[in-house]
């Protein structure tokens, strides 16, 4: 039986407002049978926070941070969660259906090939176990959940969450490559220890590996073939049109 066919979108590097434009238009078009199932992966320009669908609880200054010369954007997220800074990191976006209706299933099915492809990175990743609390931290990577992905050693590598519309299912996530641990201890006034990862690459070079030995574990765990498709020139006026409807901070 041949294998099914999924939608790999080429890297985009974009605002964040752009991104989550994105991640939600796909997921309605996926809804709608307009789209088939996507994996995408990308980066936020300039560095931005996200903050979870539901947060409403954030510190004062986080509006007024900047990065390298550029304000800090805040944006909302589709998804549930906590904030999470988006500096020095990769996002991973999979717009699919046929999940079942456990929640944490599906999380996990998912990131069967995160765990998969670092694992042929040279690093192992498990689950994480939430911790009380978790509920009043402001920061996703301050703690980690059954949805996130640790090293052996108690270190988040990768922060995902999860929005559903009937059986469509948005699971996007945060990789955080190469993060500025002084900067992630001004936004959240706490010490981040990075992940030592074992990719003897920087900048656009591990960002391409990642993404190559990503996008082969996902053929291998879904059972999939990938098929690089841009978005048009139409879907961009959609998106653009979706944008200006998000949710306002």
């Amino acid at each position: 039986m041949a294998n099914s066919v999924w939608r790999l979108i080429p890297l985009l590097s974009a605002s964040g407002k752009l991104q989550m434009a994105i991640d939600q238009w796909l997921l309605e078009q996926h809804l709608a049978g307009k789209n088939p199932p996507t994996l995408r992966f990308y980066t936020w320009q300039p560095a931005a926070i996200s903050l979870g669908y539901h947060q409403q609880r954030w510190p004062e200054f986080w509006q007024q941070l900047s990065w390298q010369g550029m304000p800090v954007e805040l944006v909302r997220r589709p998804s549930g969660g906590r904030a999470v800074l988006h500096q020095g990191d990769l996002t991973y976006a999979v717009v699919a259906s046929g999940f079942g209706s456990s929640r944490l299933k599906a999380y996990q099915t998912i990131c069967e090939f995160l765990i998969e492809g670092w694992r042929a990175m040279g690093l192992d990743l498990h689950y994480g176990e939430a911790k009380r609390s978790y509920i009043h931290n402001p920061n996703c990577f301050g703690t980690a959940t059954g949805a996130d992905l640790v090293t052996p050693d108690g270190c988040k590598l990768i922060g995902s969450a999860q929005l559903r519309r009937g059986d469509a299912i948005l699971q996007h996530g945060s990789m955080r490559l190469q993060p500025d641990v002084s900067f992630f201890s001004q936004v959240f006034g706490e010490e981040l220890i990075p992940v030592k990862l074992p990719l003897s690459e920087g900048g656009d070079d591990l960002i391409a590996t990642v993404i190559d030995v990503l996008s082969a574990a996902a053929c291998r765990c879904f059972a999939i073939d990938l098929e690089v498709q841009p978005l048009s020139e139409e879907e961009w006026q959609d998106i653009l049109e979706t944008s200006n409807k998000l949710l306002q901070i």
